[in-house]
């Protein structure tokens, strides 16, 4: 078993920290300061992103979404999305499977 306390954990913004990686499943802790995104992307995985902390603004194409802490999201693979943190924000963002069809890793 492997367990964190994801709201404890150092995570320091621009640089995810990758909890788990394996066994087809990708665990990502994120700092975005207020005022942040993520700019349009999309994944090669099934994707699901939790707000354990903060706010966002989640943008997908004329469509607009704000979620606080526990607000969840589901992504297909291949579906686009931009993340604006409307206040300091933690999230985990959960990649299933790991890597996705079409990731570059497959490539090799």
């Amino acid at each position: 078993m492997e367990a964190w306390n994801v709201r404890s954990l150092d995570v320091k913004p621009h640089h995810p920290q990758v909890l788990t990686s394996g066994d087809d499943t990708r665990v990502i802790a994120i700092e975005l300061p207020s005022g942040e995104e993520m700019q349009e992307h999309q994944t090669h995985e099934r994707s699901l992103l939790l707000v354990v902390d903060g706010e966002i603004e989640l943008v997908q194409g004329e469509e607009r979404t704000t979620g606080e802490a526990g607000f969840l999201a589901h992504f297909d693979p291949g579906e686009r999305r931009e993340v604006r943190a409307n206040a300091d924000t933690r999230l985990l963002l959960i990649l299933v499977p790991w890597p996705g069809e079409g990731h570059p890793i497959h490539r090799r």
